[in-house]
């Protein structure tokens, strides 16, 4: 039975799923938590005798506990589950993120066709788990990078506690410097009627900035070990999410708000982000935070 405190991954023996088996790997072991290896399948024939059927659930049997095995060859963790499920891989890992810290899911996305397309699993578990989930993507063994890069954060007016507290909590975990993106647009004055246009890009950066930081405080005092810094850009949020992905070690957004339904930024960085991305499920509606300023207008939501 899955617990609260298990990181639980979706593992077939695919490149994919042996990326978010390593994810989930780092996972359990910075968290010392448990880990649950999780197998679907479905007998794809139609009818058929119960011989045939035993032999193909032995053949997945023998997919789930190759990657069992390989956890507990690789890894310190100490509790380590398999788990047969027969059924849609897709509702299994939304079932099981009901007990779960965390849910890894593998995905194609780094080919020019793959990029446009968001496995159909990790599509399904994003939109409905009960739990963060954390969607590995590249075209095979992630290379380590000699310099890893930032959690980036995706942040908007109403971006839920929830999803800073994850972020910040992956930073701090592991060892890594935050970055808090803030996409917006700037208002423009005019002082009359034959004088163009003006904006000071300094003064409303500065002042976005700051609030930021005002935002991020109680997150700053309660993890003050992580370096964290804010920056406000004035293209598409999307866009700056997916430009910060090259650089970043995981994307941070938030996710459905209890509807099954991603955010059109959440949907794009998991279709087009370079990096492992976190949607963050806002189980409860959340009151939006509110915010004066004659400067800046709000960011595009997650």
């Amino acid at each position: 039975m899955v617990g609260n405190r298990d990181v639980v991954v979706g593992y077939d023996g695919s490149d994919f799923s042996m990326q978010a088996l390593e994810w989930a790997m780092d996972e359990a072991e910075l968290r010392k938590a448990p880990l649950t290896v999780t197998h679907a399948w479905r007998w794809p024939y139609g009818e058929a005798d119960e011989e045939a059927r035993a032999h193909l659930r032995k053949a997945v049997e023998h997919v789930l506990y190759h990657g069992a095995d390989c956890a507990r060859s690789c890894s310190s963790i100490t509790e380590i589950a398999a788990d047969l499920y027969e059924g849609a891989a897709a509702e299994r890992l939304v079932e099981l993120s009901a007990g779960a810290r965390l849910v890894v899911v593998g995905s194609r996305g780094m080919g020019t066709l793959a990029r446009t397309v968001v496995g159909s699993v990790a599509g399904y578990v994003t939109a409905n788990a009960r739990c963060p989930v954390v969607v590995v993507r590249g075209p095979g063994p992630l290379p380590v990078p000699l310099h890893r890069g930032a959690v980036v954060l995706g942040i908007t007016d109403d971006t839920s506690d929830a999803v800073l507290d994850f972020a910040f909590d992956e930073a701090a975990a592991r060892g890594l410097p935050l970055v808090a993106a803030h996409a917006g647009h700037i208002r423009v004055a005019a002082w009359g009627p034959a004088m163009p246009p003006v904006t000071d890009m300094e003064i409303t950066t500065r002042m976005v900035e700051e609030d930021l930081r005002v935002r991020l405080r109680p997150w700053r005092d309660r993890y003050p070990a992580v370096r964290v810094e804010t920056t406000f850009v004035t293209v598409a949020a999307r866009d700056a999410l997916i430009d910060l992905s090259r650089r970043a070690s995981l994307v941070v957004v938030g996710g459905a708000r209890g509807d099954g339904r991603l955010g059109g930024v959440t949907k794009a960085v998991l279709r087009h982000g370079a990096s492992p991305v976190a949607v963050v499920p806002v189980l409860k509606p959340e009151r939006s935070r509110t915010r004066e300023s004659s400067t800046a207008g709000r960011g595009e939501g997650s």
